[in-house]
């Protein structure tokens, strides 16, 4: 989507219109301000069809002239930037005890970021989806009333997803073979931008390809934090899905054959070691007393606050957490070569405790020195980051050069 040996070309076979749309909006984006004669020198483009498809785009407000020229030699050259106004995106995220939404305009600002508390894990996916539904059309109501086009709607979930947005399994929920997709598209009212699902750590990724501090690498990780651990990876410019759409699921990798049993069925999974119901049980296991936890965010800043305090029982536990964390990540570094790997939800959260020892791991365990020039970090993006990536690929059939519907 970002990365140069994948940026869409100019073509002479098939829809050329189309092709060409696709290149003329990813250079704006990338390049804006910028000119019609900027776009025709860098993309082989004649400044003809340039013409042609920049009065196109300024037709249906996805480019718009500013008062800005650009300074040079000869007449001055008007400047062209994303408009994208009447248009918008959606972005939902099913989490362990929160449903997210998040609503962008063409050039990836922020319209609405909600969040609710849902106790997914404990509620049958009817239930879910009627929830997840009615956050939805909520958010459609808000953008719609600023004169706005929903664009599509894409809902992230901690698990399995498959090219129909179909969920074969999620530990983290307890859901098994749930048509997350259709289910939503049918609770809306099959409505006519486009719903579509996919995994919460591949879109999560496409958040920090477009938005986070590494936006454009090609190279890249974001590992989520939270119930279900999944490894979205963007390898040379694209998300890697693998043939079912399954790939990515390092939270199920075995780390340690006698550890805790996992929700999966197995033991010793990155997930059973470094999932947040892990960490809470780990650090604080007076939580038990008071049945299952269906609400993390408090207990998340006990541990933060007790952390900060030097409790040397809490301090001693994230540190065995990092180093799983870290043994985890080198497994992927050794895999797919990242130029980074970002860590988001409790692990950002708790990063200032984890990552010294996770990097230490990493370096550790890594057949290259120095992990192969990977870096390690927390993710800059917060607990949105699945649902912005929703709502970018939501985005997708414009970026691809298709028109919306007038």
């Amino acid at each position: 989507m970002i990365s140069r040996q994948n940026d869409p070309q100019p073509t002479d076979l098939g829809d050329v219109r189309v092709a060409n749309r696709a290149v003329v909006l990813r250079h704006v984006r990338v390049h804006a301000p910028c000119s019609r004669a900027d776009i025709a020198a860098h993309t082989g483009l004649n400044k003809a069809t340039v013409s042609s498809l920049v009065a196109e785009l300024i037709d249906r407000r996805l480019l718009r002239e500013t008062g800005l020229t650009e300074h040079r030699v000869g007449r001055p050259a008007t400047m062209l930037v994303l408009d994208g106004e009447p248009y918008a995106a959606l972005g939902l995220e099913i989490g362990v005890d929160e449903l997210v939404a998040v609503a962008i305009d063409l050039g990836g600002n922020r319209l609405l970021t909600w969040r609710r508390a849902f106790p997914a894990p404990s509620s049958p996916p009817e239930e879910t989806v009627r929830a997840l539904a009615a956050l939805a059309r909520r958010a459609v109501a808000r953008v719609t009333g600023q004169g706005r086009a929903v664009l599509g709607l894409t809902v992230g979930v901690p698990g399995l997803v498959d090219t129909a947005g179909c969920v074969p399994l999620s530990p983290a929920l307890g859901w098994r073979d749930v048509p997350l997709a259709a289910a939503l598209r049918a609770a809306l009212g099959d409505p006519e931008f486009t719903v579509t699902a996919d995994n919460e750590a591949n879109l999560a990724a496409l958040a920090e390809q477009r938005h986070g501090a590494h936006a454009g690498a090609a190279n890249l990780v974001h590992l989520t934090g939270g119930a279900g651990i999944g490894a979205g990876v963007i390898a040379d410019g694209r998300l890697l899905r693998g043939g079912r759409g399954f790939a990515g699921e390092i939270g199920h990798l075995t780390l340690d054959p006698a550890g805790p049993v996992c929700a999966c069925g197995q033991a010793g999974c990155l997930e059973a070691l470094t999932g947040l119901p892990a960490v809470v049980r780990r650090l604080l296991p007076d939580t038990a007393e008071d049945g299952p936890v269906t609400d993390f965010l408090p207990e998340l800043d006990r541990i933060r606050a007790l952390a900060g305090q030097d409790d040397p029982t809490v301090r001693a536990g994230l540190a065995e957490i990092g180093r799983h964390l870290g043994h985890g990540v080198a497994l992927l570094a050794n895999l797919v070569d990242p130029e980074a790997v970002l860590v988001g939800g409790h692990y950002a959260a708790l990063g200032p405790w984890l990552l010294p020892a996770a990097r230490a791991e990493l370096a550790a365990r890594t057949l290259t020195s120095q992990a192969g020039g990977c870096r390690l970090e927390a993710s800059n993006l917060g607990g949105a980051a699945t649902a912005l990536g929703g709502a970018t690929a939501a985005l997708a059939t414009v970026e691809s050069g298709r028109l919306p519907t007038r």
